[in-house]
């Protein structure tokens, strides 16, 4: 074991070759690169020449410039679509939420029609024989006001069909006779 830690102390104590020091680029220089930037996306050989020698850098410099913020450049507006993805996403789901709220409301509404119209049609066979269903040319039956059906709560099936369809409707689709 003593032969590994001698190794490993060797190997510490080894001077690493020096690092080159990297050149930081001036705020001027940035700016022209920015601006350079905004305008073209790809830097062309003839352009990254003339910047090379505007700022007195070498074209490999300037190239590795424009690679390194074209690939910031491009996560940045991967993250402004998938923001704008998000919100898409957002307003869809509460859009689906508000219509199954109004499809309940709606499912709840005709359950209490169909309710109706199964008390409707369960009413005693006199009743129903001594009342006149038809309607008149404008649409309204010919129930007597103090009819069986309108002292008991109970709407026709005529006239519950013209409440949820509209009288419009129930004057174009059916005559009842």
């Amino acid at each position: 074991m003593p032969q590994k830690m001698d190794f490993f102390l060797q190997s510490e104590n080894q001077k690493s070759p020096p690092k080159r020091n990297k050149k930081r680029l001036s705020q001027d220089q940035v700016r022209l690169l920015e601006t350079s930037f905004s305008n073209e996306k790809k830097l062309e050989p003839e352009r990254k020449i003339q910047l090379a020698r505007d700022l007195g850098l070498h074209p490999r410099q300037v190239a590795i410039w424009y690679q390194n913020k074209r690939a910031r450049w491009k996560t940045q507006s991967l993250e402004l679509d998938y923001k704008a993805l998000q919100l898409k996403l957002e307003s869809a789901l509460a859009d689906k939420r508000r219509l199954e709220k109004e499809m309940l409301r709606l499912r709840q509404e005709l359950d209490k029609a169909q309710e109706m119209l199964m008390v409707s049609n369960s009413t005693p066979p006199t009743a129903l024989s001594s009342i006149s269903t038809s309607c008149d040319e404008d649409g309204s039956s010919g129930l007597p006001r103090s009819s069986y059906w309108e002292n008991s709560g109970v709407i026709q099936a005529e006239e519950l069909y013209a409440f949820l369809m509209g009288a419009d409707a129930q004057a174009s689709k059916f005559k009842w006779s």
